[in-house]
């Protein structure tokens, strides 16, 4: 099997426009929830998440793009930009042949489902764009990278909820590894920060109203958030051949289903996809050094984690760091896993590791080293990324530096 390594990588999100700003932010423990802007706000009763501020998409797209761009495409595409300009990579010929796209995102075009219901419910027009199903739909990114970047390969979206863009790298991975393709362009995107999208939320009972706590005892919920995290995902040979910058290298990665219930998390299945992303890596417990959480904030997910965790490495567990960054960007759903690879790079490249902010009290079911509130450094061997989705599918990657 062939290797895989990232050589591109790009982002927005609450933290930053640029993975250099995500990752100042990360190291300096910054948080980037705060108070929602956007229509009807007010009749919400959860009014915070991490909103990407002072995007202007107007100055990047030109009018008839931004007819056809949902913001959750807006955002795939500005940090598809910053990838694929990293890599230093040009897609012709047979290279444009074979790589292709694989992005996740869980609700796709919510904000133009938002806009087109209040205008036919609301304000009782009987016409909607032409272009707002091409706009809506969930593949409209990674079909808008792929002709913006010529990317003729296996191209197409996953929908896995909050795994959404971990199993969108998974697959993007065993593509190359199994030589199928070159080069892949991955990761994932959500822009659900609208009224009906929190609205829809709300009725779940699962965010908070004031910060998100993950692991401490005093946590009440999670806090969503927005953005893109997208990477250039290439085989090790063809990156060195042509002297790329290497940031990481992906090593193994895998997945499970919990079959047990459509909302509450299990640690057995979130246990299985942890082992079988070490077993994939060829690497055991005592390798790994961090492990970047799916860590929610809610009761239910931070405990069936750290449960998960300690089955997968047992007696390790108690030295392995583990922490969440959406204490800082908030939850993005099917784009988290994206955004928090970031983390992990920092982690295997830099040997810094980005904290759990806003832990103020320690929980006895999660007793795990959480990297409470500031940055560590460290030296780092494995990392390994969860995701654990709505609907009991968990996807996990490992990584390490070269």
């Amino acid at each position: 099997m062939k290797r895989v390594v990232i050589t591109g990588a790009g982002t927005i999100n609450s933290l930053g426009h640029s993975v250099p700003e995500t990752m100042q932010a990360m190291q300096e423990g910054r948080c980037g929830i705060g108070e929602l802007e956007f229509r009807d706000v007010e009749r919400l009763a959860i009014t915070i998440g991490g909103q990407v501020k002072g995007f202007e998409a107007d100055a990047q797209f030109n009018r008839q793009q931004m007819a056809l761009y949902d913001r959750f495409t807006q955002f795939t595409l500005f940090a598809a930009k910053q990838a694929i300009e990293q890599s230093g990579l040009e897609f012709i010929g047979e290279l444009a042949s074979k790589s292709g796209v694989v992005l996740g995102t869980a609700g796709g075009g919510v904000s133009t489902w938002d806009d087109n219901y209040r205008s036919v419910y609301e304000d009782g027009k009987n016409r909607v764009h032409p272009f707002v199903v091409p706009k809506l739909m969930n593949n409209a990114a990674a079909s808008h990278v792929s002709m913006t970047w010529n990317l003729r390969g296996p191209s197409f979206t996953v929908a896995t909820a909050c795994s959404s863009s971990n199993h969108a790298m998974g697959q993007a991975f065993n593509f190359i590894r199994a030589g199928m393709a070159p080069v892949m362009v991955t990761g994932g995107a959500e822009a659900m920060l609208c009224f009906g999208g929190i609205k829809a939320w709300e009725g779940l009972r699962v965010m908070s109203k004031d910060a998100c706590r993950p692991f401490s005892a005093n946590r009440n919920g999670m806090v969503q958030g927005e953005g893109a995290g997208i990477f250039v995902f290439e085989e090790y040979e063809h990156a060195k051949a042509r002297g790329a910058e290497i940031l990481a290298e992906l090593i193994g990665f895998a997945m499970s289903s919990d079959a047990s219930d459509i909302v509450m998390p299990s640690k057995q299945g979130a246990a299985r996809a942890i082992s079988g992303a070490m077993k994939d890596a060829g690497v055991n417990p005592e390798q790994v050094s961090y492990i970047n959480a799916h860590g929610t904030g809610t009761a239910a997910n931070d405990k069936t984690e750290c449960a998960a965790v300690a089955d997968a490495l047992g007696p390790h567990a108690d030295k392995v760091m583990i922490s969440s960054t959406k204490s800082m960007h908030g939850h993005v759903i099917g784009g988290t896993g994206a955004v928090e690879l970031l983390a992990c790079i920092m982690a295997v490249r830099d040997g810094v590791i980005a904290p759990t902010i806003g832990y103020e009290e320690p929980d006895p079911e999660c007793t795990l080293d959480v990297v409470p509130n500031e940055a560590r450094q460290a030296k780092v061997d494995v990392v390994l990324s969860n995701a654990f989705a709505f609907g009991g599918l968990n996807a996990v990657l490992a990584l390490r530096g070269v």
